[in-house]
């Protein structure tokens, strides 16, 4: 009997686990969350949001022109009569900032650093979602291993429970025997229904991560290539590469920029302007055109703006301070994030073989049981217990392997490596530096690099 089943196991799970070419690889389900993710996606959008800052910090320096145009008309009378003039003026004004106390240039580089934050935290972002896909696509394959060992164990308790009944029914059993068998086959009903439900959830999240639904699945091994040695390695890598911690160094940056700009309120200012105009006159008693034109230059010299000047310094000030604490901060998260990483990676590297022993051993116990349960020397029960130890092995064999793989791919994003580039992903990098040009010197011009 035990014979019959191992076999019809060893094919179900040959079947299983041999997939089609078509099967999709982790790879291939990284590739779409890279292109499709909406949470990607928007931090894509981020970044562009982001680069509009610097020509807004730009346009500080440039001319501002303006058209003017105005009409008017006055009466008077008097006892000798009436007097009716009709104006009409036409003009333009011109005003250049010749200096504003560096104000411009340092908001400038403020803006650029705030870019360059936001193109690393983009970067952090595709970690994140990319860890994320490798896990959810981890989660359906080792899910749906389960459901099969579940689906395998009721079919084993189904023939167990027969066999009961039978030898009850001749008088080689006991009602025990079947009551055992009974109980452990609704036991394991429900925990087939489980295994579904869990499968079905890991599967809803693998399509809100890809944009598709989980069709085959290959089996997928764990990332070998740029793994560090060594904890310290990895650590030392985290530091100089990670983007969440770069992302802090820019924002200091910025701070430090921002600083710089708010000081400069306090500098005196000078600006250029022009202006030419037209002026159209008509009365019942003339008719005239008067053209005016001017230029000249402004100096001013801040001496109290009611305090608000001096709160913006202090203000930007304890931003950066802030600033640097949360770079601090992220310095501590990082270094967390690679020693958990590097002691679940190692933990489960050992996991896998342990278990796959233990799976090794449980079968020929289980084996063994049926056999010595068949001469009469164990019963139902040993071999039902005999059974579950085949089970859990199973599970834990399915979860050790899982966690190798995602442990690899969290080593790999604690370090700061987690990319489609350096996965090789057969994909198109996408660059923020395009739109970064396209914007950054443009002076005129309503429709995005996009199109709209």
């Amino acid at each position: 009997m035990f014979r019959v089943f191992t076999a019809t196991s060893m094919v179900f799970l040959a079947a299983f686990s041999s997939q089609p070419a078509s099967a999709e690889s982790i790879f291939g389900a990284l590739s779409k969350a890279y292109e499709y993710n909406s949470q990607l996606n928007s931090a894509r959008a981020g970044v562009r949001v982001q680069d509009e800052n610097v020509p807004l910090a730009k346009s500080g320096q440039r001319p501002r022109v303006t058209g003017t145009s105005g009409i008017s008309n006055s009466s008077s009378s008097s006892v000798m009569g009436g007097l009716g003039v009709t104006s009409l003026t036409f003009g333009v004004d011109i005003s250049q900032s010749l200096f504003d106390g560096f104000q411009t240039r340092n908001n400038v580089r403020a803006a650029k650093a705030g870019v360059l934050a936001e193109r690393e935290n983009l970067r952090n972002t595709e970690q994140n979602v990319l860890f994320d896909t490798a896990q959810a696509f981890m989660d359906v394959v080792q899910n749906r291993q389960i459901a099969v060992f579940r689906q395998q164990n009721l079919a084993f308790l189904n023939e167990q429970l027969r066999a009961a009944q039978a030898r009850f029914e001749v008088g080689e059993g006991t009602r025990t025997d079947v009551e055992q068998a009974r109980a452990s086959r609704a036991g394991a009903q429900a925990q087939l229904v489980a295994a579904r439900a869990a499968t079905a959830s890991s599967e809803a999240v693998y399509r809100q991560l890809t944009g598709s639904e989980p069709g085959r699945l290959q089996s997928a091994s764990s990332l070998r290539k740029g793994v560090p040695s060594s904890i310290q390695s990895a650590e030392a890598i985290a530091f100089s590469e990670h983007p969440a911690i770069l992302v802090r160094k820019h924002l200091i940056d910025a701070g430090l920029f921002n600083v710089k700009a708010a000081e400069g309120a306090f500098l005196p200012s000078l600006g250029l302007s022009a202006s030419a105009s037209h002026t159209y006159s008509e009365s019942s008693a003339a008719t005239t055109h008067t053209n005016s034109a001017s230029i000249g230059a402004t100096l001013t010299v801040p001496i109290y703006q009611g305090g608000s000047a001096s709160a913006t310094v202090r203000q930007r000030k304890e931003q950066l301070g802030q600033a640097r604490i949360d770079r601090d901060v992220t310095y501590d998260s990082v270094r967390a994030a690679v020693t958990s990483a590097w002691t679940q990676l190692q933990s489960s590297q050992a996991a896998v073989a342990a278990n796959r022993e233990s799976l090794r051993a449980a079968r020929l116990a289980l084996d063994g049981v049926i056999q010595e349960r068949d001469v009469g020397q164990r019963t139902t029960l040993d071999v039902l217990n005999a059974q579950a130890d085949v089970l859990n092995a199973q599970i834990a064999l399915a979860q050790a392997e899982r966690n190798t793989v995602v442990s690899s791919y969290a080593m790999q994003s604690a370090i700061g490596r987690l990319t489609a580039k350096r996965l090789g992903l057969n994909v198109h990098i996408h660059d923020p530096k395009e739109h970064f040009d396209a914007v950054a010197d443009m002076w005129y011009g309503l429709r995005t690099p996009g199109g709209r």
